[in-house]
């Protein structure tokens, strides 16, 4: 059998061992210590943000603090982005709230301001004015965010980004995870850096950041003995975890570029093949990571279907997959409110993500050039 080329597989980068290695010399092997702490201010720094970074244990736990310390309780409405992965939307049911979906526009797959309003306007004439909005940058595509943070403060709803796709993305120069109230980032083993697990909050504020390791570090009092006031989370990122991740923030700038790099690749190959748009940023103000390559296929106008394409790839052993499956399509989702038409169904009907990763060899390249060409064929 081949070898398997995957999606997009952990890429180290030679350091990672060695803040390993210093935090068993030094038995930091708490989750806590100076890899902790220097993870967090390499991500600041690299953020270019005044905000602060609290490094956790997933993106989805930075999600649920993010809706805590937005004031979510059991009842409220959550709006959140159809399209996207579970985590986007399992921690509105983690508090008890209720989650209202609203579908993407075509331009950057995100959320749809013009849906966001209305479902915004329609819940408060129901008498339930939302509580907060999750916003994703999906695939690494910044969000049409001017418009969303507008949309938000207009209705002075809390805005939280999951930017777990788009560490390195920007939007008119800034980073995306730094334009709302809170924002999620992941290092999961696929992501463009990784920790093998892990996550981090952004927050507006050192008291907000302060707050969230609080509740991720079991919420205890200032005791002497153990003393809890508050419900806590065991969400705090250990030191050995963090050491990754200070190995890995070295090579981020060259994974963002690796990955623009198979982006360009997958344009090259659909250049001339009808029927088929690989994703791609709408304008200069948009900078994407490009973290999973992706393309859509319309086959009215191409020779074949998204799942013909897939298969063709799977058959020689190179993972694809198709887009995400909107939340509102999902069986444990479809019984909670929606606002669109169709576009997230269109995309997750048409729409697959192909290999991407930025340790992808020449070899493994021209391999999936082959295949693609004698399927075209």
């Amino acid at each position: 059998m081949k070898s398997r080329i995957w999606l997009s597989s952990p890429h180290m980068g030679g350091n990672e061992l060695k803040y390993i290695q210093e935090a068993f010399d030094t038995n930091w092997i708490a989750p806590l210590g100076p890899n902790v702490t220097g993870f967090e201010a390499d991500l600041k720094q690299f953020l270019n943000t005044d905000k602060e970074v609290g490094a956790l244990s997933s993106g989805t736990a930075a999600i649920h603090l993010g809706l805590i310390l937005s004031g979510v309780v059991a009842g409220d409405e959550v709006i959140c982005q159809s399209m996207t992965f579970s985590a986007s939307a399992n921690p509105i049911l983690y508090q008890g709230a209720i989650p209202v979906f609203v579908d993407s526009e075509e331009v950057t797959w995100n959320m749809c301001p013009i849906h966001l309003e209305a479902a915004i306007k329609d819940r408060i004439a129901n008498g339930k004015k939302p509580k907060a909005i999750i916003l994703v940058h999906l695939y690494g595509m910044p969000a049409k965010i001017d418009q969303i943070v507008a949309i938000a403060n207009k209705y002075e709803i809390a805005l939280i980004e999951d930017a777990a796709e788009a560490l390195g993305s920007t939007y008119k120069g800034k980073n995306c995870g730094t334009f709302g109230s809170y924002a999620a980032l992941s290092f999961n083993g696929n992501k463009i850096i990784t920790t093998s697990g892990g996550g981090a909050i952004v927050c507006n504020t050192s008291a907000s950041k302060k707050k969230a390791i609080f509740l991720a570090t079991q919420a205890r009092d200032d005791a002497a003995h153990y003393q809890h006031s508050e419900i806590g989370y065991n969400y705090r990122m250990s030191n050995i975890v963090a050491g990754i991740g200070r190995g890995q923030m070295e090579v981020l700038d060259k994974h963002i570029s690796l990955r623009r790099d198979m982006q360009q690749f997958y344009k090259n190959i659909f250049k001339d093949v009808a029927g088929v748009t690989v994703f791609e940023e709408p304008n200069d103000d948009y900078f994407s990571n490009h973290w999973l390559s992706c393309i859509k296929v319309d086959e009215s106008k191409a020779s074949f279907k998204r799942e013909d394409l897939r298969l063709a790839l799977w058959e020689e052993n190179i993972e694809s997959r198709p887009l995400w499956k909107p939340m509102h399509l999902q069986p444990i989702f479809e019984k909670y409110a929606y606002y669109g038409t169709n576009i997230c169904e269109d995309l997750f009907n048409n729409g697959l993500c192909l290999p991407s990763g930025s340790n992808l060899t020449t070899q493994e390249k021209e391999r999936i050039t082959q295949v693609i060409a004698a399927f075209l064929a």
